[in-house]
């Protein structure tokens, strides 16, 4: 095993939160197969060192598993459906433990546009003309919380109209519960309609004060774009440089992933006032 020493090696807290949620190894199956030879514990720690420095994947220190291994891993475990798994246990977790029920029925969208690296073909980029940005956009669902349900990358001269469609589509497969999602202006119109029509969703836009100058707080809508700002603290995701959307999305979740197992395994400071056997208790 290798030496933590990067900010973003799991701590062995969150590596016993993380191990439980992983597939079982092809080598104890009843199939059979080969034996890993890496610890899975290194690769997580190669991902999440890949998001966090926004290093090339070729570029990984060698005190990691081979590049090809943890690109391998990272692709495996998304087209598996194994990181949206894991985003979606932490999350019923966090919210447990605030008093939530685990599955929210209100949520909060929003897209932000990127710009992407040469590394991003022709086919997957585009041209936001709103932002001025050659590149991709993000679209990212939340609950009430801020805590992420989906999340959507497509060229950026995809209005958020268009892309909402999908997004919805999915949202109402994976999330048959929720009933209702805040939006902004740009999402008014016709997929109003179309989301109470067929997907039985309600969609409630929140629009900016005609008198408001400069930056407010809106209702709603600053939780999402909270959580867009809480992604962007990874340097990968300060820029597009995947060549596959899917991958983009995974990374993203990835995000996620670290900023909710480091808050599940934070330990909560002593107050002043806590009885005796409460702080016997914390500690």
């Amino acid at each position: 095993m290798r030496r933590r020493r990067y900010p973003s090696d799991t701590t062995a807290a969150e590596w016993a939160l993380l191990e439980p949620l992983l597939p079982v190894p092809a080598c104890e199956t009843s199939r059979g197969g080969r034996p890993e030879k890496h610890p899975r514990r290194e690769i997580i720690d190669a991902i999440r060192y890949v998001v966090d420095s926004g290093c090339k994947w070729r570029a990984l220190p060698r005190d990691f598993p081979p590049w090809r291994t943890v690109y391998g891993f990272m692709a495996r475990w998304a087209a598996a459906g194994v990181v949206g798994q894991i985003r979606d246990q932490l999350r019923r977790r966090i919210r447990l433990a605030m008093g939530r029920a685990p599955r929210a029925v209100a949520t909060v969208i929003d897209s932000q546009s990127i710009r992407a690296a040469e590394t991003v073909s022709r086919a997957t980029r585009g041209y936001d003309a709103a932002k001025k940005v050659n590149g991709r956009k993000r679209h990212l669902v939340v609950d009430t919380k801020g805590l992420p349900l989906l999340v959507m990358v497509t060229p950026a001269d995809m209005t958020d109209r268009d892309a909402a469609k999908e997004v919805l589509f999915r949202l109402r497969l994976m999330h048959p519960e929720i009933t209702i999602v805040w939006a902004d202006s740009a999402y008014a119109g016709t997929l109003v309609t179309w989301a109470k029509t067929f997907l039985g969703l309600t969609i409630k836009t929140v629009s900016r004060p005609r008198d408001a100058v400069g930056f407010i707080v809106l209702p709603r809508r600053w939780v999402v774009e909270r959580s867009l700002a809480w992604i962007m603290h990874a340097r990968r995701h300060a820029r597009d440089y995947e060549r596959l959307p899917q991958h983009s999305e995974t990374l993203i979740t990835w995000a996620a992933i670290t900023l909710m197992a480091r808050r599940i395994t934070r330990r909560r400071p002593a107050r002043p006032t806590d009885p005796p056997l409460q702080l016997a208790q914390a500690a």
